[in-house]
């Protein structure tokens, strides 16, 4: 399988490792939120009794957790390609 091949099978791969990293990162999200000693819902920006610094506070904790959960798997899913069909993805 030459390089363009291993890209094109990690499409699929890839879409669908990105919606289940979607959904562990609010997942991890929601509960590092609550340990930090907060509700247990996340704020809404449009939320009304919400102040401007817990809105942005959680926004920036959300992209954050969202972002390193998202690399992660990204990187686990080129590796199991690699791994697979002995190309890098990228």
């Amino acid at each position: 399988m030459s390089g363009k091949m291993a890209k094109l099978a990690y499409k699929p791969v890839g879409i669908l490792l990105g919606a289940a990293a979607g959904a562990a990162a609010g997942l991890v999200f929601k509960q590092v939120w609550k340990a930090a000693g907060h509700d247990d819902d996340v704020p809404n920006a449009t939320d009304e009794e919400r102040g401007w610094g817990e809105i942005l506070l959680a926004a920036a904790l959300q992209g954050a957790i969202f972002a390193v959960v998202r690399a992660a798997v990204d990187r686990a899913g080129a590796v199991g390609v690699r791994r697979a069909t002995g190309y890098w993805p990228g």
